[in-house]
């Protein structure tokens, strides 16, 4: 059976993408690091599997078995709840491939349903679901502590606002407090550029620094309105891959930014089968 895949990126977070609509994949944790690995692998931040939630035995309750599956893994192999701008990337997969029916449906994720909007111009609109902030804490980088604003967006993030954001060594992981997160974490730092406006970096959790994060975004962007006492707003964030814009409201948040594809083609079986 050849084995597929797909290979792109929303503002250069990058994914391969592998469609498996029956689950037929034996998608190990070393086969996904195999993948992801820039030197003998594709390269990328993560792995989105494209399966039908009915494939999935792990899939989350709730969600129509006919619905598309998002089952995303981090560079490291760990499974992750959710990847906003993995999602953009997959429902762009979704309506290319004319896997979907109009430019709105919902995606599946371990964080629960995800509607998405599929744009003209290439743009993709995800329903991000609520912001829950979690209560303070901090991380320590090269030696200095920043404190944050702990942010929930169906996975665990620490946002940190700061004007450091430009010269931060981010090549190893920040300290950070594993009994307030002891599944890890994913560590937003903010710059403030305006009332509404952001630059943000990320390490990501089980990956590192990346040139993005979608759900970091909106941390971010939680993180940016909180320190001026607002709970709701529209923020742009600038991450070192491009551009996004963040809405947050009262009941959820949105997150809109582009989605790219850059390759496609199918992997070698003998490599596949020998990465266990």
């Amino acid at each position: 059976m050849a084995i597929e895949f797909r290979k792109g990126h929303g503002t250069e977070n990058d994914f391969v993408l592998l469609p498996d609509p029956d689950g037929d994949l034996d998608l190990t944790g070393a086969r996904v690091r195999a993948l992801c690995d820039r030197g003998r692998g594709l390269g990328a931040d993560g792995v989105l599997r494209v399966i039908r939630t009915k494939a999935l035995p792990d899939a989350p309750e709730g969600i129509d078995g006919d619905v598309w599956f998002m089952d995303y893994r981090n560079a490291d192999g760990s499974l992750a709840e959710m990847c906003g701008n993995g999602v953009r990337v997959f429902a762009r997969h979704l309506s290319d491939q004319g896997l979907v029916d109009g430019p709105v449906f919902p995606v599946g994720t371990r964080a629960g349903l995800r509607p998405a909007t599929v744009h003209p111009d290439g743009q993709v609109t995800v329903d991000m679901g609520p912001v829950r902030r979690t209560g303070r804490s901090e991380t320590t980088v090269t030696g200095r502590t920043y404190p944050g604003l702990g942010i929930d967006v169906g996975n665990p993030h620490l946002a940190c606002v700061t004007d450091d954001v430009p010269t931060l060594d981010l090549t190893t992981q920040p300290d950070f407090d594993r009994a307030v997160f002891p599944n890890g974490v994913n560590l937003e730092f903010v710059q403030p550029l305006g009332a509404d406006e952001v630059r943000m970096r990320v390490h990501e959790r089980g990956v590192g620094e990346t040139r993005s994060c979608g759900t970091g975004t909106v941390a971010a962007a939680a993180a940016a309105l909180a320190a001026q006492d607002r709970t709701t707003g529209t923020v742009t964030v600038h991450v070192p891959g491009g551009t996004v814009t963040v809405e947050i409201t009262e009941t959820g948040s949105t997150l809109t930014g582009p989605a790219a594809f850059v390759a496609q083609g199918e992997l070698d079986q003998a490599w596949w089968d020998a990465q266990v």
